[in-house]
């Protein structure tokens, strides 16, 4: 019996020793329970050792576990509601409080433990603010507060809450298409207020322009009109010398002039006196055609045209010398001291020369 029993006695002997020993992972925190007892507590990884089917060995895991929180419909103080999602970060600090209050199920029970303290955080920092604060740049301080609140809660569970963040913070589903709305619309006025100022701008620019326009136009055409009238002075000023160093040479071309509108073609008709002083130039009679005699007299009912007249009624001695009008004339205006005299009239259209 003796070979049989020693290697009986060996095994037993090793398998009691090896279930008296256990390792901790470094990932890992262990307690050793007597009859549900904590005996042992074991957070720092090696080698452990246990009464054998008596104490049990239980494993927890020593990292930072996350927690993300259902959706979580918040009423903000301006009466406005916001879905709000949450994520949470935590850790086993203390392993029996930790067993106590969980109890056999452990970290699902832990979760869900924290699920409802973040659940009672979150509505009690949110709700004392504006909607608009979440959405700025105090949302770092408002995810603070919630943690400092939840880490309170948790500390009796033998957790540390490390962090929490607001991962979502949006308008619940049936307010979004009003809400949307009342963006598109003030949007919309921001435009059409935009609109309006560029097109004040571009009106006070547009007329600006136009007046200077005018300005420029005005200017323009009142230099030229002042132009015009000393060039038209100039001119009177030279046709009254001209005319008037040899008036009888000025009544003949006048005559001529009176010639050339008179005898055109459809206007060749005319009724007058043959001796009529409108054919002065036109006759080859004894009388020369440089001077109109004294004798020549005016057949009655005939008018005396100036051009016909006495070298001394023709000259024009006043206007040999016309000043500078004070006023500028029109443009294209003949002055007096050129106008064409009545020397030669122009007899009326259809008339019929006497024999």
């Amino acid at each position: 019996m003796r070979p049989i029993i020693i290697p009986a006695v060996l095994f037993i002997l090793v398998v009691g020793v090896l279930s008296s020993l256990f390792i901790v992972d470094e990932r890992d925190k262990a307690l050793v329970l007597q009859f549900g007892q904590v005996k042992q507590v074991r957070e720092e990884p090696g080698l452990g050792f246990k009464i054998p089917l008596i104490q049990d060995v239980v494993r927890y895991d020593g990292r930072i576990l996350s927690l993300p929180t259902p959706p979580l419909e918040v009423t903000m103080s301006d009466d406005r509601r916001l879905v709000v999602d949450a994520f949470a970060r935590w850790q086993i600090t203390d392993l029996v409080a930790f067993r106590e209050s969980t109890g056999t199920v452990g970290v699902e029970r832990a979760q869900q433990l924290l699920a409802g303290i973040l659940n009672n955080a979150i509505p009690e920092v949110l709700g004392k603010v504006p909607s608009n604060r979440v959405l700025s740049e105090d949302r770092t301080g408002l995810m603070n507060q919630i943690r400092d609140i939840a880490r309170r809660e948790a500390q009796s569970l033998g957790v540390d809450v490390i962090d929490v963040r607001l991962t979502r913070t949006d308008l619940p589903e049936q307010n979004l298409a009003a809400t949307y709305g009342r963006m598109r619309a003030e949007r919309e006025r921001e435009a059409a207020d935009e609109i309006a100022r560029g097109n004040e701008a571009a009106s006070r620019v547009r007329a600006s322009a136009d007046r200077t326009v005018v300005e420029l136009t005005s200017e323009a055409r009142r230099n030229a009109e002042i132009i015009r009238g000393e060039a038209d002075a100039e001119r009177n000023g030279i046709y009254a010398e001209a005319f008037g160093r040899d008036p009888e040479f000025f009544a003949f071309t006048r005559s001529l002039t009176s010639y050339e509108r008179a005898l055109q073609a459809g206007n060749t008709s005319m009724v007058m006196q043959p001796d009529s002083e409108f054919f002065n130039y036109l006759r080859s009679s004894e009388s020369s055609a440089a001077a109109v005699p004294e004798a020549a007299a005016v057949p009655e009912g005939a008018a005396v045209p100036e051009a016909a007249a006495t070298p001394e009624a023709a000259a024009v001695p006043e206007a040999a010398a016309v000043p500078v009008p004070e006023t500028v004339p029109e443009a294209g205006a003949v002055p007096e001291a050129a106008a064409v005299p009545e020397a030669a009239p122009v007899p009326e259209e259809g008339a019929t020369l006497a024999p």
